[in-house]
């Protein structure tokens, strides 16, 4: 099977999000106080198991599980066990903010996780809990270098980039990456849900954060492609070490996309940058025992999927859903 959307775009990707729940409230990612959804509209684990199957079925290779932070959903490692155990998925990936994988960085990698993208915006433990507001940058550290030692096949830090806040830090995030031996990837701040403050003032483009790098070593442009958004960079005299930039402001990657969102209150996203959604949810419930009226209604979406997403400007918000109830 093959999912393709309505204007020929394959697509085999898809970020499944476990929870809205985080135990971080960074300052890009969600509003100081946040309310989280009632148990009722969360998506259980057979839930998200069943969609994943679905999906799967129908020529999805490759699938990423996000939050909010999916590390604090209980029965994470048993939900990572049966997706990855699917006849046809090629990868399971995870986007984490680290905190938990102290404990649970062997068993994903038991349970056949391959691949694991930690969130890292500062290397300064005051800055790291301003931005974050309440996380600890040793914890975090001591998971990514568990995450390392576990055997994952890959491990990647991803850092948003905020002019005023850690633009600064950013050859000292690539010097960190280049001593533990894993990638990094610098992305803009998407605008998405009002924060509680201007996005435009912290703005930070890819390409400033290039040149900033450039300053400290040589680039070599790369054509590698992880499946996803990123555009990759080689470090000249680091070739262990991979840099990505994620632009969704200033280099529109939507003639490319291969990938859907599903939240965990179970509407399917056909584009982060747009409203449009598919409640899969109600099918899951209507139809317990019936997979056809998801398949139907997966194939029906994807001929809607918009061509492109709208952010422009400097990152203003233009969508008023937040980052963590999106999928990470």
């Amino acid at each position: 099977m093959s999912l393709v959307d309505g204007v020929g775009r394959s697509i085999d990707y898809l970020r499944l999000s476990v929870t809205d729940r985080c135990d971080f409230r960074c300052v890009y990612c969600m509003a100081k106080n946040m309310t989280f959804l009632p148990r009722q509209q969360v998506l259980t684990l057979e839930e998200l198991q069943r969609l994943a199957t679905v999906f799967v079925s129908q020529g999805v290779r490759k699938i990423r599980l996000t939050g909010g932070e999916p590390l604090i959903r209980p029965g994470i490692v048993e939900l990572c066990r049966h997706i990855a155990a699917l006849p046809g998925l090629r990868e399971l990936v995870m986007t984490s903010n680290g905190s938990q994988l102290g404990r649970l960085a062997r068993p994903l990698v038991e349970a056949g996780v391959k691949r694991m993208n930690i969130s890292l915006d500062s290397l300064d433990p005051e800055r790291f809990r301003a931005i974050t507001r309440n996380g600890d940058l040793r914890q975090v550290l001591d998971g990514i270098e568990a995450a390392r030692d576990a055997g994952f096949e890959r491990v990647k830090l991803n850092c948003v980039v905020m002019q005023g806040r850690n633009f600064d830090e950013v050859p000292a995030l690539v010097q960190y990456a280049i001593d533990q031996g894993i990638d990094i990837s610098f992305i803009e701040e998407m605008p998405l849900g009002d924060v509680g403050r201007s996005r435009g003032e912290s703005f930070c483009s890819s390409e400033q954060v290039r040149a900033l790098i450039a300053e400290h070593h040589p680039l070599l442009d790369s054509p590698e492609n992880s499946g996803g958004p990123a555009r990759y960079v080689r470090l000249a005299r680091h070739p262990q070490t991979r840099i990505g930039f994620i632009s969704p402001n200033s280099h529109n990657f939507c003639a490319s996309c291969n990938r859907v969102r599903m939240t965990v209150e179970g509407q399917l996203l056909l584009c982060l940058g747009q409203d449009n959604a598919v409640d899969f949810r109600a099918l899951v419930r209507r139809y317990p025992l019936d997979d056809q009226p998801l398949v139907e209604a997966l194939h029906k979406a994807l001929r809607g999927k918009p061509l492109r997403h709208d952010f422009t400007g400097q990152g203003e918000v233009q969508v008023v859903r937040f980052m963590n109830m999106s999928g990470g």
